[in-house]
């Protein structure tokens, strides 16, 4: 469901209401009790993909996950095995 910003006609009262996208648009103001409601235009938000299924390293075939294994772990292995000395 949406968010919707409504502002007042006769005393500025600006808001946001979270209502279905079939409700009717709100006509009277909270505020001041006048039906000079006006629903605003806005930006939108961003679509936001949520839980699994949705970046495609979950699609990896177990080939491709041994072998990044194997490389994280040899490339672990060699920045500790350097030899270098911190000073």
């Amino acid at each position: 469901m949406p968010t919707y910003e409504y502002e007042c006609g006769h005393c500025g009262q600006r808001f946001e209401v979270f209502q279905s996208i079939s409700a009717k648009a709100l006509r009277k103001c909270p505020e001041c009790g006048k039906m000079r409601l006006t629903r605003l235009i806005g930006a939108g938000a961003a679509l936001l993909f949520k839980g699994p299924g949705f970046y495609a390293t979950e699609y990896r075939s177990s080939d491709y996950k041994k072998k990044a294994k194997a490389e994280s772990e040899a490339a672990s292995e060699g920045s500790r095995g350097s030899g270098k000395k911190d000073d």
